[in-house]
């Protein structure tokens, strides 16, 4: 008995990769590693999966290890998607499995399954007055931080004798743009419509500020998280909301089938299919983007409290399955799909990595001082309404959600991203129009 209970404790004392002992480790690891060198990843989600899992798992745990590193950059997220990415710059990975992992991001749509059922069980989550509040006053909180923005690069454009119309056309809008396809894109059709010059010039030149904001996000992100868990007044640990000032009632807790976890998750793709339709087939509704609708949808079901207690708990364990346990797989998709590391490097500036980081700054500061007045906690709302409007959008989101660890803010993350950044395209035809 007392071999028995020996051997038990020194399986649990010794290391683990992804929950797994080495020797069990070996085995997946091995099996990635001989498709590897035979060029024959099986195609499809099995393929993707089993490479995405365990390439996560090698760089997740060491990100998890190094102290620097983990505490004040990111740690394992930041860490697998750089890895993914760098390795896909020096060719490391297969043009077969580069094919694979891209094929199951974009054309399976995973990143944005992920999303869905991220934002589906953090709104279910939040009690319905807490809700409410928080969406009345986090349009504030997202002017305030573009505001900051702004102000922050117009003084980093005094230091290296940029304009302050240049630093507002060309730095802080495609900056807090809502990201690449969303944001820069469409800014650069803007842009040309309003100045005639070429929509191809402003948007390299836009990817690339925008792409050094997204590093230094991340960078902001994860030394936010350091800074709550100093000053544990500043943040929620997650919650947006500053509770104190309201009478709620608990949400009481049920028992939780695996039934309630599929509904849950049938009510989030419902609200996406519907925000789809509405996009698609509402000339009002079609220049916001179907993840905003899918939120306002998700906001309107919970707040008229039409879905039962178990449904919501139950997209809330589903949520929680997804963050915990896929977030790495997730990060190794977005080095191979989404991220250009030579773009990055190519970007690199003294100038343009200031100014970024000055933007990135102000934006932090300014939504984060309008949160507090609002009723947020500061860290919170820094991190959603200033560095979620400061990144590349949907991948962006999970890049700083992910450092900071607070991947359920998510739903807050996306308002930032989609209407937000709706937001900066109608202000941009403005200031475009007179500035040109």
């Amino acid at each position: 008995m007392s071999t028995i209970l020996l051997s038990s404790e020194k399986e649990k004392a010794g290391i683990k990769v992804f929950g797994m002992s080495i020797q069990l480790f070996l085995l997946p690891l091995v099996a990635v590693l001989l498709v590897h060198f035979t060029d024959s990843l099986p195609k499809g989600l099995a393929g993707a999966l089993v490479f995405s899992m365990v390439f996560g798992a090698v760089f997740g745990e060491i990100g998890d290890r190094l102290p620097i590193f983990k505490e004040y950059i990111g740690g394992a997220p930041v860490l697998i998607f750089l890895a993914a990415a760098f390795f896909v710059h020096q060719g490391w990975f297969t043009e077969r499995e580069i094919g694979v992992v891209t094929d199951f991001m974009k054309k399976s749509s995973f990143l944005s399954f992920y999303i869905i059922v991220l934002m589906t069980g953090s709104i279910f989550a939040v009690n319905r007055k807490l809700l409410l509040k928080s969406i009345v006053g986090y349009l504030p909180a997202i002017l305030v931080g573009v505001i900051g923005a702004s102000i922050m690069g117009i003084l980093g454009g005094f230091i290296f004798g940029i304009s302050p119309k240049e630093i507002m056309m060309l730095y802080v809008l495609p900056t807090m743009g809502g990201g690449n396809g969303a944001g820069a894109v469409p800014l650069s059709e803007i842009y040309e419509k309003a100045t005639g010059n070429s929509k191809e010039a402003y948007y390299s030149y836009a990817i690339a500020v925008l792409t050094i904001a997204n590093i230094w996000a991340i960078v902001v992100a994860a030394v936010l998280n350091k800074l709550g868990k100093k000053y544990p007044a500043l943040t929620g640990e997650g919650e947006l909301v500053r509770a104190g000032n309201l009478e709620l009632e608990e949400d009481e807790k049920v028992e939780v089938t695996a039934r309630d976890m599929a509904v849950g998750l049938l009510v989030g793709l419902t609200a996406y299919t519907l925000g789809t339709f509405l996009n698609k087939n509402v000339a009002i509704l079609s220049g916001i983007h179907t993840y905003a609708l899918t939120v306002l949808l998700l906001v309107a079901f919970n707040g008229l409290g039409i879905i039962p207690l178990s449904i919501k708990q139950g997209a809330g364990k589903f949520q929680s399955f997804f963050s915990k346990q896929l977030t790495w797989v997730l990060m190794v998709g977005v080095g191979v799909a989404y991220t250009d590391l030579g773009e990055i490097i190519a970007a690199i500036t003294p100038g343009n990595v200031i100014i970024a980081l000055m933007i990135v700054i102000g934006a932090t500061v300014g939504a984060g001082l309008m949160g507090h007045i609002v009723g947020f906690y500061a860290i919170e709302s820094s991190i959603t309404a200033g560095l979620c409007m400061a990144n590349r959008g949907g991948s962006g989101d999970i890049e700083v959600l992910g450092a900071s660890d607070r991947m359920n803010l998510i739903s807050y993350a996306q308002i930032s991203s989609r209407l937000g950044g709706g937001i900066i395209l109608v202000i941009a035809s403005i200031v475009f129009g007179i500035l040109a």
